[in-house]
């Protein structure tokens, strides 16, 4: 997605000094809801065969003063496009208990600002599993910094395990205010979505802060367990009216008529309104839940939640449903980064009768 506060102002700048009115900016040439401002483009490397050449990696568990202990790096290395375009991999737990796989392409954009994270640890003799997404606008900064940095920060709190909530609120807001102040000397003014998921125990903590989204299957029934932080929700423009902000359209719902999201890290012009703080899901695992599939709006703007999930039910393997998802909003038009992680939970090696957050799974 594209944040476009620098080129709508450089347009009013532009036009104001050239006697346009503003009633005429909107013959502006843009593409998508975003407002892209290079629609004549084609990039060559966008337009050739979607090739599944595949990247497998796996990050290293982070230090955690309870009991630190990195993941065991169980994942091949495989061929990969050089530029970073596409990457997708795939990894199981040793017990046997999760498995998931992920890919992220650039499609049709000049840029990748996508990232995500997989982190598995150990903690005070208890594994924990950590999958998100970062889906960058205005630049890829923001969405780089959080891959980075929040979830060693969030297994780094001090009640990450006994209040699993509160550590990810806090975590949440405290790498927002970091991001801002490292950043506080540069004139960028990027941001960035987050949707993560974290499994403590037999439970899963699903925390989602902008446009990006979370879905599970359960018995075989799509449920969101996010909700999109769009500026025309209710509760969310309520919010930011209240703050002295407006919403504005151009194009879409916006904040300030700029940002088309209306919580996200970073976005220092916007900061009074456009927050971090996110909203959470808990959910109990249960032998009805059977999969989870994190994705940025690159996926959910042509792939409904319905439709995401019965493709991932259909393959076995999480990495060939996460390239299945890749490909199959590619094919239908989506014009954004495409990142997707899928994680399928195996109830034939869970115990889910185990009390949560006690000895070792």
């Amino acid at each position: 997605m594209v944040c476009i506060a620098s080129i709508k102002d450089f347009i009013v700048r532009t036009t104001s000094l050239r006697g346009f009115s503003s009633s005429k900016l909107g013959h502006f040439r843009v593409c998508g809801r975003d407002l892209d401002v290079w629609p004549r483009f084609y990039f060559p490397q966008s337009r050739r065969r979607f090739r599944a050449t595949v990247r497998m990696m796996l990050d290293s568990g982070s230090s955690q003063p309870l009991e630190p202990r990195p993941a065991a790096n169980v994942l091949r290395e495989k061929d990969r496009e050089d530029d970073g375009s596409y990457a997708s991999g795939g990894w199981k737990s040793e017990d046997g208990k999760l498995s998931c796989g992920y890919s992220s392409f650039r499609g049709k954009r000049a840029s990748m600002e996508d990232f995500f994270d997989v982190k598995i640890s150990k903690i005070d003799g208890q594994t924990v599993s950590l999958f998100g997404v970062f889906d960058g606008h205005g630049g890829s900064r923001a969405a780089e910094y959080l891959k980075e940095h929040l979830f060693e920060n969030l297994m780094k709190h001090p009640q990450f395990m006994t209040d699993t909530k509160l550590a990810i609120t806090e975590t949440y807001q405290k790498t927002d205010s970091d991001f801002l102040d490292a950043e506080s000397s540069t004139f960028r003014d990027d941001g960035s979505t987050a949707s993560t998921a974290v499994l403590v125990g037999n439970y899963l903590y699903v925390a989602n802060v902008g446009d990006s989204r979370a879905v599970i299957s359960k018995a075989g029934k799509a449920i969101p367990l996010s909700e999109d932080h769009k500026p025309n929700r209710g509760d969310e423009r309520k919010r930011i009216e209240n703050a002295g902000g407006v919403i504005m359209w151009a194009g879409t719902w916006r904040v300030g008529g700029v940002l088309a999201m209306s919580r996200a890290f970073g976005n220092r012009n916007l900061k009074q309104f456009v927050v971090a703080d996110p909203e959470i899901q808990e959910e109990r695992i249960d032998d009805k839940l059977e999969l989870l599939v994190l994705a940025t709006d690159g996926l959910w703007d042509v792939v409904a939640n319905e439709d995401a999930i019965s493709l991932a039910r259909a393959e076995e393997v999480p990495e060939a449903a996460a390239r299945k998802l890749t490909e199959t909003a590619f094919s239908r038009g989506s014009a954004d980064n495409i990142t997707c992680i899928v994680v399928r939970f195996h109830h034939d090696t869970m115990d889910i009768d185990d009390p949560p957050l006690s000895g070792e799974n």
